[in-house]
């Protein structure tokens, strides 16, 4: 966030930013979710939903699991919620009670670790580097009960994973969702980026255990970051508790926005959302021949996503810094590593390849004019 705030203020005296520190697509929600939500604002009284979600919305997520997972489940499975990052929230609330330990890889998505660490949790991180392609295994997770003492309450993968890209591999997802079974360790597994990867399959962790929780959204492959909507996929027993605090922390998830997220999940939402994907992969190409050519020397295989997550110690061990360099000389705006690696991510950076390709392509041809003049 503090990156966005310091290219806003270099677009307001240059007007030169361009933007790959936001993770996020740069396109706007597909068309039939526009007219879905023009046809809203006319039509419904748009007051309090029910805190689980409304049923259409409900059914059409069950729908796209079916679908895309082969996972037997109904409209009853699935919690609509307030974005995923509200999901994890009221997730975390329901599910562990302060002093809990919970195991998240490192690099990882940063607000696991603030949210559940603010609820009084304690964060167990995993070094996952790219022997593991930057994500936990079932040997990683013994090591971790064997430091401990017992097994953890809770297990955070994520598939695409932020900031990596990196997929977990569907035998490795099922061992983990097995394991956690066995040793009652809550699986949470966030599935946000499903339907944006590049020729890896992607799992879901319900197609090996209902006793997991997976995070659902439609922010990523949907386009529809800024319309707030999320899904949960919950155990039985975790139902009660999540409608309950749903009910006392947002009261629903916003109403408009779930009116027109039914259309998400349409045939033509989703041929509209694959020639984005398309572009993402065609971007991909670019940033990994240019980054290659930069003298990169390591970058997280992406998977899926929209990110490529990069040492840059060739030129840096100060990635906050060197990113607000580089945004000051060339007006390009990169996320530097440290909240997704707290030990390490001094001399690591983000870059998103979620915009146009003319835009990547010049972004890189900045870099290049400083970076190889460095090397």
């Amino acid at each position: 966030m503090s990156v966005l705030a310091a290219a806003a203020r270099r677009q307001e005296t240059y007007g030169d930013v361009i933007s790959l520190c936001a993770g996020q697509p740069s396109t706007p929600a597909p068309g039939p979710v526009l007219a879905a939500a023009h046809h809203a604002l006319d039509t419904e009284i748009l007051g309090y939903t029910e805190a689980l979600g409304i049923r259409p919305l409900r059914e059409a997520i069950a729908g796209y699991h079916r679908r895309r997972d082969g996972v037997d489940l109904t409209a009853d499975d699935v919690v609509v919620t307030t974005g995923s990052s509200g999901g994890f929230t009221v997730l975390f609330l329901a599910a562990f009670d302060p002093g809990d330990t919970v195991v998240m890889a490192r690099p990882g998505y940063p607000a696991y670790r603030n949210t559940l660490q603010a609820l009084g949790c304690h964060v167990h991180e995993i070094a996952c580097g790219p022997e593991t392609r930057y994500q936990p295994t079932v040997a990683l997770l013994e090591a971790v009960t064997a430091e401990l003492g017992h097994a953890p309450a809770g297990l955070i993968v994520a598939s695409p994973a932020n900031p990596t890209g990196t997929i977990i591999g569907a035998d490795e997802l099922a061992d983990l969702a097995r394991w956690c079974e066995a040793n009652g360790t809550l699986l949470v597994s966030d599935e946000i980026y499903h339907g944006v990867t590049y020729g890896r399959e992607c799992a879901s962790a319900w197609q090996t255990s209902r006793g997991a929780v997976v995070m659902g959204s439609v922010s990523k492959y949907f386009s529809m970051t800024g319309w707030r909507i999320g899904w949960m996929l919950l155990p039985d027993y975790l139902q009660d508790p999540v409608d309950r605090l749903i009910g006392n922390l947002t009261i629903c998830p916003p109403a408009d926005a779930q009116f027109a997220a039914v259309a998400a999940f349409s045939e033509e939402s989703a041929a509209e959302l694959d020639g984005h994907v398309e572009r993402y992969a065609r971007n991909r190409e670019l940033v990994l021949r240019r980054l290659g050519e930069l003298g990169v020397e390591e970058v997280a295989p992406p998977d899926g996503a929209f990110y490529a997550y990069f040492d840059v110690s060739r030129w840096t061990d100060d990635s906050v810094a060197w990113c607000a360099e580089i945004l000051d000389r060339t007006g390009v705006a990169l996320t530097p590593g440290v909240d997704f690696d707290t030990v390490d991510g001094r001399h690591t950076v983000r870059l998103s390849f979620a915009g146009s390709t003319d835009e990547i392509a010049e972004a890189m041809a900045r870099l290049e004019a400083v970076l190889v003049h460095e090397r």
